[in-house]
């Protein structure tokens, strides 16, 4: 089997959060823990994978902090998962996912699921990306300050 190249000492911010939950399984593991998936078979239900490679994902999933293991809510004896504060912070990332994947891989009219406010009832509106001050940013509108570039903000 290849080993995948750790990026995990990349300078560059996107490289290093790819290292962490950069293949679809991990990303379909946090999406489920966002719907209240806790337990392996859970996930394993959910997702039809293999209980090896689901294994593996949870263990790398705990390795980077994204979720932790915990004792079963039901007092079993049974371990759970549950996103960390680092784990609940990919929810905009898993948010302007599914956004984009609504505007590009769905004919119009085509069913999908839809990601609903639960206080309103009414769907969530799309993601922006804002400036300091307020604007509305495109990918245009910015650069990236390279390591040993600049500011370095």
């Amino acid at each position: 089997m290849v080993r995948r190249t750790s990026l995990e000492g990349a300078a560059c911010p996107v490289a290093r959060s790819l290292d962490a939950i950069g293949d679809w399984w991990s990303l379909l593991i946090v999406r489920d823990a966002f719907d209240g998936l806790r337990r392996f078979g859970e996930f394993q239900r959910s997702l039809g994978l293999a209980k090896n490679i689901l294994a593996d994902r949870l263990r790398t999933l705990v390795a980077h902090g994204i979720l932790e293991q915990v004792p079963a809510s039901d007092g079993s004896a049974y371990q759970e998962y549950v996103l960390t504060p680092k784990g609940n912070a990919l929810f905009p990332v898993v948010v302007g996912l599914r956004q984009w994947g609504e505007a590009f891989f769905f004919a119009p009219g085509e069913s999908h699921s839809v990601l609903v406010d639960s206080k309103a009832g009414k769907p969530v509106r799309l993601l922006e990306v804002r400036a300091e001050d307020g604007r509305l940013l495109a990918p245009g509108d910015t650069v990236v300050s390279k390591v040993g570039e600049g500011a370095g903000v």
